[in-house]
């Protein structure tokens, strides 16, 4: 039983959006299954893939034991799931496709990814994502543009950003952003729709009001 949210794309297809844990999202779009930084277990909270049907597609923004989870991929793996990752996970796991910062594929006939930078600049921050080794992603579907921030503080790069319709950004200090950050970055990238994400035990209960007069609708789920 998970908080589901649910889209239409240009052409009126259906999109589908499961809030599993932390950073863990199943997207569902036309019959395919798009898992992104799957982990099976994290604090008290268990994830059973085998409930779930094989994804076609799982994309991992960087090595961290709460977004890279061997055993979720084995479960969700099948023999045409495509995998993709930045270089350090490929690394790590033996197999998968690389995608780097600015990096563009088109994974489906209308199915595109973009890998965007995702990493921390502030003083003494900087050892936990690296500029350059880490994943964002910009994940189109038929049109629908969702942003998937991952590990990031709130970097220039994200004036680069534009037509985000979703964007799920991280909310947890010291490692990703503050919810002033936070703040900052969505009004940077001016999504439609906000979830914040990847927040621990950072109270995000505020961003709503704090966004209100941007016109971004902010969803808080279970992304702890």
């Amino acid at each position: 039983t998970y908080e589901v949210d649910t889209f239409q794309t240009k052409s009126g297809k259906t999109v589908k959006m499961y809030a599993l844990t932390h950073a863990s999202i199943r997207i569902v779009y036309d019959g395919k299954e798009i898992e992104v930084d799957p982990v099976t277990k994290l604090g008290n909270k268990t994830i059973d893939y085998t409930v779930m049907p094989n994804a076609d597609y799982i994309l991992v923004t960087h090595e961290h034991g709460d977004l890279l989870d061997k055993k979720a991929i084995e479960q969700l793996t099948y023999q045409s799931t495509q995998l993709i990752t930045n270089r350090r996970c490929v690394d790590i796991l033996g197999k998968g496709d690389v995608m780097h910062n600015g990096d563009r594929m088109a994974i489906g006939s209308d199915i595109n990814l973009e890998a965007t930078p995702a990493y921390n600049y502030s003083e003494g921050r900087t050892q936990f994502h690296p500029k350059g080794r880490d994943n964002g992603y910009v994940l189109t579907l038929d049109g629908l543009r969702i942003y998937i921030a991952g590990d990031t503080e709130d970097i220039e790069e994200m004036a680069l950003i534009r037509d985000i319709d979703i964007a799920f950004m991280p909310c947890n200090q010291p490692y990703t952003m503050t919810t002033e950050q936070l703040v900052k970055a969505a009004k940077r990238v001016k999504p439609k729709v906000l979830f914040p994400y990847h927040y621990g035990q950072t109270n995000v209960s505020t961003l709503p009001s704090q966004l209100n007069n941007e016109g971004i609708d902010v969803r808080i789920r279970h992304y702890e």
